[in-house]
């Protein structure tokens, strides 16, 4: 019987490593064709990885919890010669270096160093010790220099240093890192991770109260806001403006409109698309920033913030929003709301997005000040619709009314989009909003 690899399979364009969570299958499990073999996790969605052969699981070469590099083998199923392999090709393998006799002495050679981390694989330090790119990854974020590495206890197999084992120093430690040996031709606080690690405390919490880990999400979401204030000088611009019209057209449509459509009509449509006219008459705001050059985005991708039952938010795309009409719009964002909600959305569904609005008002909320998406330069925040008297101007003289009001505020990455632009988007979005055709036909 054949002996059939399974890899970890390539999620998106930009995703080069994913965590395993969970094992549905063990050494010596019977598997089918396409049958889940085990759930794993990116920094943008979880997934299922079928089987791609019939026939029975012989190895299984990660365990939970640990990152794994796209394409690398993960398990190994002995093929049954009377099942179809399935014809999904793995991705091509990472070139590599060969290593050099020279690489088991105490003097790296700073290509060696930058080969294995980009591989992705174990690194060794003198001639026993291996350190995985994840101890490394909390040593770097840490100060930890590599001498100060080569003395910690390791439980892990061969004395090897695990994440239990590095945690644990960092929370009793109290003497300052000790510096690298001058042989180490690379720092190891230049070693960047593929995937930022928080902090951990080194002082103990007492008195009455209670801690909660953060889950994997949350640690991705907290990672990543702080990447964006760190990276984007951000400014946030307010406005507010009166949705009257959109209001009322709503009210009256979305009865018939779920009955022919099959689908409920929300605000997020209306919204998104008064942001894509607006952004085809600002153009700088689809855009990112790459060192001194500015990246004009052709497709006008828009996402979308959705909460998750858990409490977290994920932000699902709407590719090329610009190619639809209402109804196109409507079934775009429930059906990724829904499979958001349902952890059911595709890698692909989170990829890609070029500019992202978020509705704190969903949650009650008058305004906020939304923090950028990264790559993307802007993120727009609509708050919660009120009835509010206000001055309506008229011919015949002003008034004061009762209208539906809603404060909308755009933070934007100012090394790229400076006030005048930020104030001038925004302020567009809100009269294409106040402009809105109460008479319209879908």
């Amino acid at each position: 019987m054949a002996i059939v690899d399974l890899v970890m399979p390539k999620l998106g364009e930009s995703i080069m490593e994913a965590t395993i969570l969970k094992w549905h299958k063990q050494p010596g499990d019977a598997i089918a064709l396409d049958e889940t073999v085990l759930e794993i996790a990116t920094d943008k969605v979880d997934s299922e990885v079928p089987s791609t052969a019939a026939g029975i699981i012989q190895e299984i070469l990660f365990n939970v919890n640990e990152v794994v590099p796209i394409g690398t083998v993960i398990a190994r199923i002995q093929a049954s010669a009377t099942q179809p392999v399935s014809s999904i090709p793995p991705p091509p393998p990472t070139s590599q270096q060969a290593p050099s006799p020279a690489s088991t002495q105490p003097a790296i050679q700073q290509s060696s160093i930058n080969n294995q981390i980009t591989t992705h694989k174990p690194i060794t330090i003198g001639a026993n010790r291996f350190y995985s790119p994840l101890v490394l990854n909390i040593a770097a974020n840490e100060g930890i220099s590599m001498s100060e590495l080569e003395k910690i206890p390791g439980s892990g197999g061969e004395g090897r240093v695990t994440k239990k084992d590095i945690l644990h120093y960092l929370a009793v430690r109290t003497q300052p890192a000790v510096s690298a040996p001058q042989e180490l031709s690379i720092p190891l606080a230049r070693i960047q991770p593929s995937t930022p690690i928080l902090s951990t405390p080194s002082s103990v919490t007492s008195g009455n109260v209670e801690i909660i880990e953060m889950d994997r999400m949350r640690k991705l979401i907290a990672d990543h806001m702080v990447k964006s204030k760190q990276t984007s000088p951000h400014v946030t611009s307010f406005t507010e403006a009166d949705v009257t019209n959109l209001v009322l057209w709503r009210e009256k449509v979305k009865k018939d409109f779920e009955k022919r459509e099959g689908t409920k009509i929300t605000y997020t449509p209306l919204f998104i698309e008064a942001i894509v006219r607006c952004i085809k008459k600002f153009p700088l705001i689809n855009s990112s920033l790459d060192g001194g050059n500015i990246i004009l985005k052709k497709d006008i991708n828009i996402g979308m913030a959705t909460a998750l039952p858990s409490g977290n938010l994920i932000v699902p795309v709407i590719r090329n929003a610009d190619q639809y009409n209402m109804v196109g719009l409507a079934k775009q964002v429930n059906q990724l709301a829904d499979a958001a909600r349902q952890g059911k959305l595709r890698p692909d569904d989170t990829q890609n997005g070029t500019f992202t609005l978020t509705n704190v008002g969903t949650f009650g909320s008058l305004m906020g000040t939304p923090i950028i998406n990264q790559p993307q330069v802007a993120i727009l925040a609509v708050g919660a619709i009120k009835k509010r008297p206000v001055v309506v101007e008229t011919p015949a003289g002003d008034s004061i009314a009762i209208r539906h009001m809603m404060y909308l505020s755009m933070s934007y990455d100012h090394r790229i989009v400076d006030g005048s632009l930020g104030a001038t988007f925004l302020t567009a979005v809100a009269k294409e909003l106040e402009s809105f055709d109460a008479e319209r036909q879908l």
